[in-house]
Parts: structure tokens; C-alpha cells; sequence
């Protein structure tokens, strides 16, 4: 397992993730389609040429998905039991066709679980950022994550 246990995770300690995606028309185009998106300033680039962007903008949908995406191997891979909930999505600038984004994960606050004592709770944010260094998503979740075997046995 590559992903962090519950005790890995520092308070405040920013993340830095290596792996970056650049935003295909087909990823827009897909991710839209599946999810019987209409909108659009999604699929329709003459409608999308004359709205306010002047282009098409990417889904949300898929920007948030690439942003909490992207930080799995490093951080919840193998290590998590699951996704409790999302507290608060932002999208400050669209996203466009073409664009890179890169991202980063910051431990917000954890505590063990009271009633599954072999895991913790821990509070994420995820930040993504074009190759502009624009901030264009920050997601911030909360994840039940598996504590180290060891740490659980001196409990």
C-alpha cells in the first residue's frame, strides 16, 4: 500500500503532488455525456465562443474528480475505508480545454474514531492549480482512514 495511515498525516503539512493531468476535449466531452450534462458551455463551442469565458469550460464534475483524483496514490491508497463526505467545494476560475492541472493535499485536523477504534477521521484539502498557478478547485472532505496495526494494538 503507497496511501498514508491515519497517524501519517500532519496537521498543517502541505503535499505536494508530482503527477499533473493536462484536460482533453474528449475528457470534457465524456465525463459531460455520462453525467447527461446539457449544459452548453460544455459541448458546444459556437453557444461557448459567446458566453463571458469565450470558450468552452471544462465540467466541474471532472475537475473535481482530477483533484481529489490525482492525490490518491500518496495519500489514501490501500489506507482508506472510505469517503464520509464533502464539507465545501469551491471553483474560483473555470477550467479550459488544455489546461494542466497540479495539485496539492493539506492535512486540516484528524481525531480517532470513537466507535471504530482501528481508525481515524481525518479532515483534507485538496487544492488544484493550473499551469498558470491560478487556483481553480479546493475541495475540502472528510476521509475514514486505517490506523497503523501497531498503533491500534498498544490501544
Amino acid at each position: 500500500m503507497s496511501g498514508m495511515y491515519y497517524e501519517d498525516f500532519v496537521i498543517g503539512e502541505v503535499l505536494r503532488h508530482e503527477v499533473t493531468r493536462t484536460v482533453t476535449e474528449a475528457d470534457n466531452l465524456l465525463i459531460t455525456t455520462l453525467t447527461m450534462n446539457v449544459q452548453p458551455l460544455h459541448l458546444d463551442a459556437e453557444f461557448s465562443a459567446k458566453s463571458m469565458y469565450g470558450q468552452q469550460i471544462v465540467n466541474s464534475i471532472f475537475t473535481l474528480g482530477l483533484v481529489t483524483g490525482i492525490p490518491v496514490q500518496e495519500t489514501t491508497l490501500g489506507t482508506t475505508l472510505g469517503n464520509l463526505g464533502f464539507r465545501e467545494i469551491e471553483f474560483p476560475r473555470p477550467v479550459f480545454i488544455g489546461d494542466t492541472l497540479r495539485v496539492e493535499t493539506e492535512a486540516l485536523d484528524a481525531r480517532v474514531s470513537a466507535s471504530r477504534p482501528t481508525t481515524g477521521i481525518v479532515g483534507i484539502e485538496h487544492r488544484g492549480y493550473n499551469q498558470r498557478d491560478e487556483l481553480v478547485c479546493v475541495v475540502r472532505r472528510t476521509a475514514l482512514m486505517l490506523r497503523r496495526p501497531e498503533a491500534t494494538s498498544a490501544a
